[in-house]
């Protein structure tokens, strides 16, 4: 049985194994692959491994072996689900494998922008501290989580995890959610999206993109926010119009933004958030430690062991 990985660096780019995905048939990895060399590259696979390579109908009508395809991700939407179910393909994917990973780096945003660690570390590096006359400085002031209002845009396993790291930091926890719509002492406030725009201390955004979310962090909405905010995004990059937050960051609106996604990654050196000013992005890694990256190779594993033996689990369905 011929296996053909489209892009195997997303997943692997040195630091784990195949051995256990290549006990299953003939392997074939490629680190990417480009649109137009999908067809080719998988011609005479029963099985395609891909991340964010393309599985279209164009390509799928190409290949008449193809039984499997395994997407090393929780969305799916690169593949033609519709295509496959009319050809008997089973997809699977992988859902909650980076969730405490991604809730770790919302806090590393935050933390950056209250304590400022990178700044400080280097300010004694340049010998600041050593020829300084007090035994502590701060270059600006640093800000306790504690007390502080958290808003949460979206509450699955991912914004709930956010959630009870802020309780572990004393912090009050603001809710916008269609699942979540009435006040539970042991979550948080549910409040409607505009009030918890405008009550967020800093704002965190776990939703799904739809055609409701989609630049649901606009104009009008940063104009609402304090001033004193930061907006922490690890979702998806067009929740946000990223003109209006540049324009926001510019003029003070609010005070700063974390972002690790974009509208189109890799972005576009004109990308207007890229010089922004307070606004630090980090190129969509908040799942990719190396714990959510192993448990990703042994689902990734698992779903193709449970299909050959008849028994398919994380399926998705058209």
């Amino acid at each position: 049985m011929k296996i053909v990985i489209l892009d195997g660096q997303t997943l692997n780019p040195g630091d784990l194994s195949w051995d256990d995905l290549g006990e299953l048939g003939e392997l074939k990895i490629y680190e990417r692959t480009t649109p137009d060399l999908v067809k080719e590259r998988c011609d005479g696979a029963e099985v395609i491994i891909t991340n964010k390579a393309l599985v279209t109908r164009e390509t799928l009508t190409e290949l008449p072996d193809l039984r499997y395809v395994g997407v090393t991700a929780t969305g799916y939407n690169v593949v033609d689900l519709p295509c496959c179910r009319e050809k008997s393909i089973t997809v699977t994917n992988v859902p909650s494998y980076s969730t405490n990973s991604v809730a770790q780096a919302v806090f590393a945003h935050i933390l950056r922008f209250t304590h400022r660690v990178q700044e400080h570390a280097g300010s004694v590096r340049n010998g600041k501290w050593s020829s300084h006359p007090d035994f502590s400085y701060c270059l600006e002031a640093i800000e306790e989580l504690e007390g502080k209002q958290l808003g949460i845009l979206g509450y699955g396993e991912i914004g709930q995890a956010v959630a009870r790291l802020g309780r572990a930091f004393g912090m009050s926890i603001l809710i916008h959610s269609r699942s979540f719509d009435q006040d539970d002492p042991a979550h948080g406030k549910a409040l409607p999206m505009d009030e918890l725009f405008s009550q967020s201390d800093i704002l965190s955004l776990h939703c799904p993109l739809t055609p409701e979310t989609e630049n649901c962090v606009n104009a009008e909405r940063l104009k609402g926010m304090k001033n004193t905010a930061f907006l922490i995004n690890t979702a998806r990059g067009p929740l946000v119009d990223e003109q209006a937050l540049a324009d926001a960051l510019e003029s003070g609106m609010i005070a700063g933004a974390g972002l690790d996604v974009l509208s189109s990654e890799p972005p576009s050196s004109e990308n207007p958030l890229i010089k922004a000013r307070n606004c630090f992005i980090t190129p969509h890694y908040a799942w990719a430690t190396l714990a959510a990256r192993k448990r990703l190779m042994k689902e990734t594993v698992s779903n193709l062991r449970s299909f050959l033996e008849g028994k398919p689990r994380n399926v998705v369905e058209a």
